[in-house]
């Protein structure tokens, strides 16, 4: 379960078995968790983050798009 980033208290990482699925990040906090295709970024689904928190994570998201792009290609030696 490789972590990506920890920005703001989240903690934006991938599964090593998720490689089959599109390039995507989960992102978590306390007990708290979401996961967001990359390409085009948009929410999977989640469960017990509030919406003002969902909006923040979403411009993480979109803010550090490319970082976590380039991390999973990395990891999954995939073209991006």
């Amino acid at each position: 379960m490789p972590t990506v980033m920890n920005v703001a208290g989240f903690r934006f990482f991938f599964y090593s078995l998720e490689g089959a699925e599109p390039p995507h990040i989960h992102v978590e906090r306390d007990q708290c968790a979401a996961k967001f295709w990359l390409d085009p970024v948009q929410l999977a689904g989640s469960r017990g983050f509030r919406s003002h928190e969902m909006n923040r994570i979403r411009a993480l998201v979109i803010e550090h798009r490319v970082a976590f792009k380039e991390a999973w290609h990395g990891h999954f030696g995939t073209e991006a």
